[in-house]
C-alpha cells in the first residue's frame, strides 16, 4: 500500500515538475521574444502565441450602462434661431396682388426666423458648452436645454470654421459635465458611445467601435486650411447629433461628433467625431482669446501615397507628408527644411498622413516649438522650428476684432523693385490668403492694395488701422472699399461688408 502511494506521489510530482517548466517556459518565450513563440493552427498554419493576458471579452460583456449614465445629464440639446433678414430693405411685391390687384400694394415681406437644431457637452461645471461651429453659425439666439429640462439662454463665446468648434456659454453653477479624456490613446476596435439629441429625440446613447483614426474627410468645402483629422466609428449619429459627445466605456469625452457618411442624410454607417485633443486646445483658445491661435509649419504638403512616379523614385519611405513648396512665412523653412523632404514625426509622434501632420501641428500655438524630424532622400534629419501664425510672427493674434484676422490675409510691404515694376509710389501685397472677407471677395494671393477706403496704403500697419477704425464704427455701414492692382496688370476694385 505505502508502495503504490508512493508511485502515485512520484507521478503527481513529476506532472506538477513538467506542467511548471511548461507555464514556466511559455510565459518565457512570450516575455522574451513573442515573435518566436509560435504554434501551429488547426489549420496548418504558424502563428504567434496569443499574450498572456490576452482578453476575448465579447460586447455582450462590455458594461456601458455606467458611461451612459454619466454622459447623458452633461450632454445638452441646442436650439439656434437665425433671425431673416430683409436684403438691402427693399420691398417684397406679392406677384398675384401685382397682376391682379390682391393684397396689399407694395407690402414689406415679414421675416421668418429659420431654426436649427443640434447637441453640445458642457465640459465646465460653470457652463461652458462645446458644439459644433455648423450647429450655431449665425445665430441670432441660441436656447440650451438641459437633461433635466432646465433651459437657459446661452451666448457665444467664439468659434471656429476651420475646425467645426464653437464654445458656448449659460449662466449659473454646479453644472454636470463630462471630464476630458485621451483621444491618442484611443485604439481600432475599442467601444465608443455618441451620445446626442438626433430628430429632436433627447439623451440618445448609440455604441459602436472605433473604426479608424485620423479619417480625412472631403466635405465639399474648398479650405485647405481645415483641419480633418476625424476619429471613425460605425456608432449610429443622425441629424441632431452634431456637437454631441463621443465617450469611451469609462466614460471620458474623447470627441464631438461631427459628421456622417451618408447619400440620404441618415446614418449609413459611419460617422466622424473631432478628437478632443483638437477640440480641447480650441475650445481652451476661445475661452482665453476670442480666437483660436493657429500655429504654422508653412509647408505645401501632400501624402506620399499621392506622389507623382518621378518624386516616389527619390522618396525612400513609405508613409508621412512629402514637402512640395513652402508658405510666404514659413517657419519650416527657416529651421532648414527642404522640398523633397518627408515629415515622418512630430515631437517623437509618428505621422503617417498630412491629416495626422495636420492634427499634430494643430495642438500647438505661435512662438511654439517643435522637433520635427524628415526623411531627406533616405537620411533623418531632425530640425526645431519655433511655428508662426498665419502672419509670419509668433505674437498672440486678437480676437474678432483683430482686422488680419478677419480679413484672412497676411500682408507685406512692396519692394523697391516690385514699386518700380508697377510703376507705383506706395500700396502693400496680400501675401497669403486663408479663410476671410478677402477670400469671400476673391481677392487672392499678389494682389497689391494701394488705397482703402479713399486712403493711401504704405504698410500692412497703415492698413490695419484703417480697418480698425471702420469696425469700431458704431453705425451699421461697416464697408471697405479697396483700390489696387491685380497680379497680372490690371487695375481692381473691391467692396467688403465688414458687418455681416
Amino acid at each position: 500500500m505505502k508502495r503504490v502511494l508512493k508511485n502515485v506521489l512520484g507521478i503527481i510530482i513529476v506532472v506538477g515538475i513538467s506542467v511548471s517548466v511548461a507555464v514556466g517556459t511559455s510565459i518565457y518565450l512570450i516575455n522574451k521574444n513573442q515573435a518566436q513563440a509560435t504554434v501551429e493552427s488547426e489549420y496548418g498554419f504558424k502563428q504567434p502565441v496569443r499574450l498572456v493576458n490576452y482578453s476575448s471579452a465579447g460586447a455582450e460583456n462590455v458594461d456601458f450602462t455606467i458611461a451612459a449614465e454619466s454622459a447623458i445629464h452633461a450632454v445638452v440639446h441646442i436650439k439656434a434661431t437665425t433671425k431673416s433678414r430683409v436684403q438691402g430693405g427693399r420691398q417684397y411685391i406679392d406677384p398675384f396682388e401685382y397682376f391682379f390687384g390682391f393684397g396689399n400694394r407694395g407690402s414689406q415681406r415679414q421675416p421668418q426666423p429659420r431654426v436649427g437644431f443640434g447637441s453640445g457637452v458642457i465640459i465646465s461645471t460653470d457652463g461652458y458648452v462645446m458644439t459644433n461651429n455648423h450647429v450655431v453659425e449665425e445665430a441670432d439666439e441660441i436656447e440650451v436645454t438641459l437633461n433635466d429640462s432646465r433651459k437657459f439662454v446661452a451666448k457665444q463665446v467664439g468659434t471656429d470654421a476651420s475646425t467645426d468648434i464653437a464654445l458656448l456659454k449659460i449662466e449659473g453653477k454646479d453644472f454636470p459635465t463630462i471630464p476630458f479624456g485621451d483621444s491618442d490613446k484611443l485604439k481600432v476596435g475599442e467601444w465608443v458611445l455618441a451620445v446626442g439629441n438626433p430628430f429632436n429625440l433627447t439623451s440618445t446613447v448609440t455604441a459602436g467601435i472605433v473604426s479608424a483614426k485620423g479619417r480625412g474627410v472631403f466635405t465639399g468645402d474648398d479650405d485647405r486650411d481645415k483641419v480633418a483629422s476625424y476619429i471613425q466609428t460605425d456608432a449610429a449619429v443622425n441629424r441632431g447629433n452634431s456637437g454631441g459627445a463621443l465617450v469611451n466605456t469609462k466614460g471620458e469625452l474623447v470627441g464631438i461628433n461631427t459628421l456622417i457618411y451618408s447619400e440620404t442624410g441618415n446614418f449609413a454607417g459611419y460617422s466622424f467625431a473631432i478628437p478632443i485633443s483638437i477640440a480641447g486646445k480650441v475650445a481652451t483658445d476661445l475661452k482665453q482669446y476670442g480666437t483660436v491661435q493657429r500655429a504654422m509649419l508653412g509647408v505645401v504638403i501632400s501624402d506620399v501615397k499621392n506622389l507623382s512616379d518621378e518624386q516616389k523614385e527619390k522618396v525612400k519611405v513609405l508613409e508621412g507628408a512629402y514637402v512640395a513648396d513652402f508658405s510666404e512665412f514659413s517657419s519650416a523653412k527657416a529651421a532648414g527644411i527642404e522640398v523633397g523632404d518627408v515629415i515622418v514625426t512630430v515631437n517623437d509622434t509618428k505621422v503617417k498622413s498630412v491629416n495626422e501632420l495636420q492634427e499634430r501641428i494643430s495642438r500647438f500655438r505661435p512662438g511654439d516649438k517643435a522637433k520635427i524630424a524628415v526623411n531627406r532622400n533616405g537620411t533623418s534629419k531632425t530640425f526645431t522650428v519655433e511655428l508662426r501664425n498665419m502672419r509670419g510672427n509668433t505674437n498672440i493674434v486678437k480676437g474678432k476684432s483683430d482686422a488680419a484676422e478677419l480679413l484672412g490675409a497676411a500682408f507685406k510691404e512692396l519692394s523697391d523693385k516690385q514699386k518700380q515694376e508697377l510703376g507705383i509710389s506706395y500700396g502693400i501685397e496680400v501675401a497669403a490668403v486663408f479663410d476671410g472677407k478677402l477670400k469671400e471677395v476673391g481677392i487672392s494671393k499678389g494682389f497689391i492694395i494701394m488705397i482703402a477706403n479713399e486712403q493711401k496704403v504704405s504698410s500692412p500697419d497703415d492698413f490695419e488701422k484703417i480697418v480698425e477704425r471702420i469696425l469700431h464704427n458704431n453705425g451699421e455701414e461697416q464697408l471697405l472699399v479697396l483700390k489696387g492692382v491685380s497680379p497680372n496688370g490690371r487695375t481692381r476694385y473691391y467692396a467688403i461688408d465688414l458687418a455681416n
